[in-house]
């Protein structure tokens, strides 16, 4: 199989690659730091003889989407959307431009690439989309509701798109990791019974892909609190701090 992974150098973009690439796949690494993917297509190529492409990919630059996409050597047969932009919530309220760029990230860059695949994948008839969303989108809090929201659109944009794509046989995953151990949250002291690792979220995903899930969260507990969370009527939930 040929993957296309964008956002190829976060951490869990570059455990997915690892697995991949163990068993395989040709890989097309996109990103914006042709440098960082430079060294991961070497490490992969070196550690399990695959064949890997780094590419050039700026979710914020939705113009150059179509042309990324069609000057692509070989149309892919995966294709995941692992970027996104996480920040704390005062910061966003505090900084408009930091909070549009998350918007514009985690919702539009997203949905701007995968609808240009989306049509090629309809067209062949075949191939497998995955959006890596979050359970911040579940339902809104006082604590992420700028993430939140972002994340929230792309749920509900892969959910429509399952729908859409179905009669051309082409599947749609969303995946909803929970807390992850990653760079990206390193300042965050999260729970360790509900963080996962890139790996755990990797080897989540390969299999999901195969199964033809529709929704998975990494951590399977994670799918029952957030019904909890959901289910708590809103003159309640307005006064709880979460």
């Amino acid at each position: 199989m040929k993957v296309l992974i964008l956002g190829a150098n976060s951490d869990v973009a570059e455990a997915l690659a690892s697995l991949l690439a163990q068993k395989k796949h040709e890989l097309f690494l996109a990103g914006r730091s042709e440098e960082k993917l430079s060294a991961l297509k070497n490490d992969l190529e070196i550690r399990f003889e695959c064949k890997a492409h780094n590419l050039h990919f700026d979710a914020l630059d939705f113009d150059s989407h179509e042309q990324f996409y069609n000057s692509l050597p070989e149309k892919p047969d995966w294709v995941i959307c692992a970027f996104g932009l996480l920040f704390e919530q005062d910061q966003a309220e505090d900084n408009l431009k930091l909070a549009m760029q998350s918007y514009k990230v985690n919702f539009l860059g997203a949905v701007s690439i995968i609808d240009i695949i989306a049509k090629d994948f309809a067209t062949r008839k075949s191939g497998v989309i995955v959006g890596i969303s979050s359970v911040a989108g579940d339902r809104g809090r006082g604590s992420n509701y700028a993430y939140g929201s972002a994340k929230a659109g792309f749920s509900a944009y892969l959910s429509g798109l399952r729908n859409k794509l179905n009669t051309y046989g082409v599947h749609v995953l969303t995946v909803k990791p929970g807390f992850i151990k990653t760079k990206m949250t390193d300042h965050l002291k999260l729970p360790k019974l509900l963080t996962a690792t890139p790996e755990q979220v990797a080897r989540k995903i390969e299999k999901a892909i195969r199964r033809k899930c529709n929704v998975i969260y990494v951590k399977w507990f994670w799918r029952y609190i957030m019904i909890v969370i959901k289910l708590i009527p809103e003159p309640i939930f307005k006064k709880l701090s979460l």
